[in-house]
């Protein structure tokens, strides 16, 4: 084969939109090796792969397959709301082992991968820019602009990056309905996506990030309804690694005949999950002070 396949689901909710697209990519993906494969792993499914959920804030909006429980939901939210962009390293620091970036703080301050010394820029021309704050202001001043777009890769650094970003853009555009309700539509596009080990946690944390931080905050200054409209999601290497594939097979693909999509998913808004869910942030606050204490530099 010389071409990359290139797949195209939808479904209403998220659970349904994710659980089409893995049976998808296991059907029609190509097989292929990866960079990080170990001796005697077998090959990687792969393909370009484009997701529309078409109501993500429905139910049932979590699938019992993604591996992973409801506490990781809750601090892969906190993660994308900005509660470890503390743990980004000092680029000028050889001997800082914290991490290369979180998606945050790519997005709330881009190009602010240097940090300051006895309150004196280390670089001069440094420069940050707040996206976030950005693409709110462009959505309340301008309500049909086509501009309202935030980046994460930076090609000075990340090419020589061991793990460079997965996500690179976000993009929103607001249509409104007869009763001037605003609906924000958005497509996320990642260069490449685990498909089985990380895809289900990173639609549903953006979902979240998009009410919280982005719907939630138009709607505040602009004083109008902002409902969560279609989300497309692109990934240019959407994959289940070799090494993976055993367990997809075991957690779903050998039991789509012999269970129901009800069988196979939760409701976000189930008094039990949104309990657990709920109870998980104070969890996980301490859990990255604790982590914080422990690695105080």
């Amino acid at each position: 084969m010389k071409n990359i396949p290139v797949l195209f689901v939808q479904g209403r909710c998220l659970a349904e939109a994710y659980e089409r697209a893995l049976i998808s990519l296991y059907e029609r993906g190509t097989r292929i090796a990866t960079q990080y494969d170990r001796p005697g792993d077998p090959l990687s499914i792969d393909a370009t792969m484009n997701i529309t959920v078409l109501d993500p804030w429905a139910d049932p909006m979590i699938h019992k397959a993604f591996p992973g429980g409801i506490e990781d939901l809750q601090e892969y939210v906190l993660e994308l709301c900005g509660a470890k962009d503390h743990w980004v390293k000092n680029m000028n620091d050889p001997d800082d082992t914290r991490w290369e970036y979180t998606y945050h703080q790519r997005l709330k301050g881009y190009g602010s991968w240097r940090e300051a010394q006895d309150g004196q820029s280390v670089q001069a021309g440094a420069f940050s820019v707040d996206q976030i704050e950005q693409v709110i202001s462009k959505l309340v001043d301008q309500p049909h602009t086509r501009q309202a777009q935030m980046i994460t890769w930076m090609p000075n650094i990340d090419f020589d990056c061991y793990d460079p970003p997965c996500l690179q853009s976000i993009w929103y555009r607001l249509l409104f309905d007869e009763d001037e309700t605003a609906w924000l539509n958005c497509n996320v596009r990642f260069r490449s996506n685990d498909a089985w080990g990380a895809n289900f946690m990173n639609m549903f944390g953006f979902i979240q990030f998009n009410r919280q931080v982005i719907a939630d905050e138009i709607a505040r200054r602009s004083g109008k309804t902002v409902e969560l409209g279609r989300l497309n999601w692109q990934a240019d290497s959407y994959h289940i690694y070799g090494k993976s594939l055993e367990e997809a097979k075991a957690r779903l693909f050998d039991r789509l005949e012999s269970t129901s999509f009800e069988e196979r998913v939760f409701n976000f808004r189930d008094p039990m999950i949104r309990q657990i869910y709920e109870e998980a942030r104070e969890a996980v606050l301490e859990k990255i002070k604790k982590f914080d204490r422990e690695h105080e530099r």
